[in-house]
């Protein structure tokens, strides 16, 4: 039960960081445009966190059973995958740099689900398909969308940029920044709920897959009448976990994450209201979908991308490239990485004897 006990604290922590440390994918924008202040804008980031993390459970399915062999997943493997998802998340937020907590978590998982495998790389399920038929696995559920969701977010940016500047290019500026001022309340409200949808569902998968090795394990044999809860027969995420994680990721966004909403919101691109507008609507649309099929698509690839594109609409010199190829490799390092901590984690943890 104590190592249980260890691997929910860590979950948590992990929590508590992304909702910090992805803070800026909501409110980055909103801010650059002073729409909102800081604080009113976490106020609206840690509230539509919280709402969009109890809505459906299909992306923590994903993370929870879709992507290794859960027959050899331990505490230990789960305890491992956390470890490396923080340890990069705390790097890539010192260095203000927007890196994706969905692919670190997911990174950390394989690594260690390999160690535990003692190096069989069949633990992970890389192409297969559900109990619906559908696709699932690393390749159509993670490698895939990793690819197209910034795209679509660059060119889906771009697009809705291009046909706002057309619509808007008679109006004078001040009508044009006070229209979509209050417009940016939306979208900025609609990016929030759909990054804790997504965002808040992968720490809610790892606890219930926790739940699931400690079942069939029997650390909760024990448990006293009031606790059987916990012991969950099936994948189920149950009500005390949504509600758990969804209120530890929005204390994470009411802490802010300052270091990467410069990042985004002043370095990147010079923002307005209307470039806000556009990156947050297409952002928001693309993750609300993703969420929908069950996809963990990184939140920060999207919004980040998003950015570039409205920025690119404006013209190329706009966006600052230099910075960007910081940002990409961050992200093309993000899984390798975390797979390589969590392998280490766990054969760390293996030679002290925990297993």
């Amino acid at each position: 039960m104590t190592i249980f006990l260890i691997v929910l604290f860590a979950a948590l922590v992990f929590e508590y960081i992304n909702g910090f440390h992805d803070a800026a994918n909501a409110i980055a924008t909103v801010v650059s445009t002073k729409v909102l202040t800081p604080r009113q804008a976490i106020a609206l980031a840690a509230v539509f966190n919280l709402i969009g993390a109890l809505w459906g459970t299909a992306v923590a399915s994903t993370i929870g059973k879709g992507l290794v062999d859960t027959s050899t997943v331990t505490m230990i493997t789960i305890f491992s995958a956390l470890v490396g998802a923080i340890v990069w998340d705390l790097l890539t937020w010192w260095l203000g740099l927007p890196s994706s907590s969905s692919h670190a978590l997911i990174g950390g998982l394989c690594g260690a689900a390999l160690a535990s495998a003692h190096g069989n790389w069949d633990v992970l399920h890389w192409a297969t398909t559900d109990a619906k038929g559908a696709a699932a696995g690393l390749w159509p559920k993670v490698v895939l969308p990793m690819i197209s969701s910034p795209l679509a977010g660059f060119i889906g940016g771009a697009i809705l940029m291009y046909l706002l500047t057309m619509l808007i290019h008679r109006l004078r500026p001040r009508i044009v920044n006070f229209v979509f001022g209050k417009l940016q309340l939306l979208s900025a409200g609609f990016m929030a709920l759909s990054h804790g949808s997504n965002d808040a569902q992968k720490t809610m998968g790892i606890i219930a897959l926790a739940l699931f090795t400690g079942t069939k394990s029997g650390v909760f044999n024990a448990l006293p009448d009031w606790l059987t809860f916990l012991r969950t027969p099936e994948f189920v995420v149950n009500k005390w976990v949504v509600v758990t994680c969804a209120l530890t990721m929005a204390a994470g966004t009411a802490a802010g994450g300052w270091r990467i909403i410069r990042t985004m919101g002043h370095k990147m691109v010079k923002l307005q209201p209307v470039h806000g507008f556009a990156a947050e609507t297409t952002a928001a649309g693309i993750i609300h979908l993703a969420t929908s099929l069950g996809i963990p698509v990184s939140t920060t690839h999207v919004i980040s991308t998003s950015i570039m594109g409205v920025g690119v609409a404006k013209r190329f010199g706009a966006v600052k490239w230099g910075l960007v190829e910081r940002i990409i490799w961050a992200w093309v390092l993000t899984l390798p990485v975390c797979g390589l901590l969590g392998y280490l984690t766990e054969k760390l943890c293996n030679s002290f004897g925990y297993n």
